[in-house]
């Protein structure tokens, strides 16, 4: 029994690499469970109809995150909340095919206008605030002096065309950045522009995003001193959308 091989070849580097080996294969379906928590289950491109999660290997258990403030539970993956199928588009001729809206483009909710279904409230700050307000509630937020205060100023589109006036700047009161402006439109009414699509000078602020037509078909707020996550989805996604569908030459191809 003095030649009995127990190991044979192995080596600590050989050892180090089954490990290693053995180690990445437990991440990659630890991971692939997790990122089934949201997202998945996928559904059909055209029908909407919810396929297979996956087998027993990729499932997880449901996760629960307790929301603060009182604000409940929620569970992931949970029971399916699919979004419905929009219904304001062209038959496709073909799978993969892009949706083609119908009517008003930029407020159609496909395409670069897509948006999430979030939650129809405010998101608040570590005192239960509203986070996103205009700077007449948040008073303590001023414009540095060195900087444009844009209140006061004409907002024009991408056509150079004037659409209102900026009426007021609404402010991150977390993070104390500007978020969106406050437009008083010539024609009546007010839109939320975002700011990050606002180009601020002495004389005018200018949002290449859409014309200034466009700015009336805009989401409108359930209340002037709060916005709510699902309206700052629709918000952006509607001057979103309008870098491809504000102009017939923007949705075309370059060459």
């Amino acid at each position: 029994m003095s030649n009995v091989i127990i190991v044979g070849g192995l080596d600590v580097a050989e050892l180090a690499f089954y490990m290693f080996a053995m180690f990445f294969l437990g991440l990659i379906w630890y991971l692939r469970g997790e990122d089934r928590r949201e997202g998945y289950p996928l559904e059909d491109d055209l029908t909407g109809q919810v396929e297979p999660a996956g087998g027993i290997l990729t499932m997880k258990p449901d996760k629960f995150f307790k929301l603060p403030f009182g604000r409940g539970t929620v569970v992931m993956p949970g029971e399916s909340r699919r979004d419905p199928m929009p219904q304001n588009i062209t038959d496709r001729a073909y799978p993969g095919t892009p949706f083609e809206p119908l009517g008003n483009p930029l407020s159609s909710g496909v395409g670069p206008g897509g948006y999430a279904q979030r939650a129809d409230r405010p998101d608040v700050d570590m005192f239960n605030r509203p986070r996103i307000v205009p700077m007449r509630v948040a008073e303590h937020i001023v414009v540095e002096g060195r900087d444009v205060d844009p209140r006061g100023l004409p907002i024009t589109g991408l056509d150079n065309v004037i659409a209102g006036t900026v009426r007021d700047i609404w402010v991150d009161r977390s993070e104390h950045v500007i978020r969106y402006l406050e437009v008083a439109l010539t024609d009546g009414g007010t839109a939320i522009v975002p700011m990050p699509m606002s180009k601020v000078s002495r004389r005018a602020v200018k949002v290449d995003a859409v014309t200034g037509a466009q700015f009336v078909g805009s989401p409108t707020l359930a209340s002037m001193d709060q916005i709510t996550l699902l309206e700052e989805e629709k918000v952006q996604a509607y001057f979103g959308a309008g870098y491809l569908w504000a102009t017939p030459a923007r949705s075309e191809p370059l060459i």
